[in-house]
């Protein structure tokens, strides 16, 4: 059947306008045969369409603006009277007919469904929306689905997002929300992985972080995770720290997740299995060679032993490449110490300081005494023993 307003996961050439940031992601991850959950996407139309519709673009606007209270700029009230507004309207029966259609041909009756805000501002390389819309996992049934819907557009005026869309010069009258639905993913372990290193900006390196249950207590930082650091040449783990992991979130038998304890045991062991990390390096690289390149920052996770890419984006604020810097003292220092003196003088000197000055003050006789023994050379201050 023809759809208006939805697209299916895998859709191929189309543009970051209809299906947001997040959306336009998934689809060349799919695209090019990666594991992402089977779903569907309704388009930023719908959203359009339904503000269009119920007049609302125009009282929308004319509440997106900071008010200041006690010298701070806050966008509080604006969000409230913003989200009251998408609440306390219907969609049209066109898109929910659609909507019910599409959620119909997915996978059994009624099936465990998360559904991911996705604007069309988002995950772009130098803005960072993370955290800023909201996602509804484990979501049951069709109307169900169709408030976390309504649910997510109104998320597209929570205070953070209108506040960085404020602050980044972003205007408000362009954003659109599109959601994206897919299959739950029942993670056993899962996590987020940085194809560099996101605190270092060593491309060299790539940082795992896992933990039991759903991506969500990684992401929100609920858990302290275990985190790997991987050589993305070998594939060697370089470095590895297991967290507690003390707690972990999983679908609840109806709607929504739960937080439950982890056994003492498991909170001792590793989540990811030496296997498994390589297939998930591995597969990092291709997907950051699916995006020209550009250092990614995915969301993962592992049901039964098959391993699933559920979003990526660029990794935003970025470090530049360390420089590594080699210096030899020249002849005839041997020996290296470092001594008081460097603590008055912590940097390079120029060799015009040394020559006219430095050298000759250090190397001064006392009464009786030869001082022969320092060496600058251009380089950090060091003493020749």
């Amino acid at each position: 059947m023809t759809y208006k307003y939805i697209l299916p996961i895998d859709t191929k050439n189309v543009s970051l306008e209809m299906i947001g940031g997040k959306g336009k992601s998934l689809a060349r991850m799919a695209s090019s045969r990666m594991s992402v959950p089977s779903g569907f996407y309704l388009t930023t139309s719908a959203y359009k369409d339904f503000v269009q519709k119920n007049n609302l673009q125009k009282d929308i606007l004319n509440l997106a603006k900071p008010e200041i209270i006690g010298r701070t700029v806050s966008f509080e009230s604006a969000s409230k009277h913003i989200q009251e507004l998408i609440n306390g309207v219907e969609l049209s029966d066109e898109i929910v007919n659609e909507i019910k259609q599409a959620y119909g041909a997915l996978n059994g009756q009624n099936p465990a469904v998360a559904v991911r805000s996705s604007a069309n501002a988002e995950d772009l390389p130098d803005l960072s929306f993370a955290g800023q819309q909201d996602t509804y996992l484990n979501v049951r049934g069709e109307e169900a689905l169709i408030t976390a819907i309504r649910d997510c557009w109104a998320s597209l005026w929570t205070p953070r997002a209108i506040s960085y869309r404020h602050q980044m010069g972003i205007k408000q009258e362009v954003v659109a929300m599109a959601v994206v639905v897919q299959i739950m993913v029942p993670s056993d372990v899962s996590g987020i992985l940085f194809t560099a290193n996101p605190v270092t900006g060593e491309r060299s390196e790539i940082i795992v972080n896992s933990s039991f249950g759903l991506g969500e207590a990684v992401v929100g930082g609920q858990v302290t995770p275990d985190s790997y650091v991987v050589d993305r040449k070998t594939f060697t783990v370089k470095e590895s720290i297991i967290g507690p992991k003390a707690q972990k979130i999983i679908s609840s038998d109806k709607q929504g997740t739960i937080l439950q304890d982890v056994s003492e045991h498991e909170r001792s062991q590793s989540s990811l299995s030496d296997k498994s990390l390589k297939e998930l390096t591995s597969i990092a690289l291709n997907i950051e060679q699916t995006f020209e390149g550009v250092p990614q920052d995915i969301e993962w996770a592992i049901s039964h032993g098959k391993l699933w890419m559920l979003q990526s984006r660029p990794i935003t604020n970025l470090p530049p490449q360390p420089i590594e810097v080699s210096w030899e003292p020249t002849p005839p220092a041997k020996i290296l110490a470092r001594r008081q003196i460097v603590e008055n003088i912590p940097d390079p000197v120029c060799p015009l300081f040394e020559e006219l000055y430095l050298t000759k003050g250090l190397e001064t006789p006392a009464k009786g005494q030869s001082r022969k023994s320092f060496f600058v050379g251009g380089g950090p201050m060091f003493v020749t023993v």
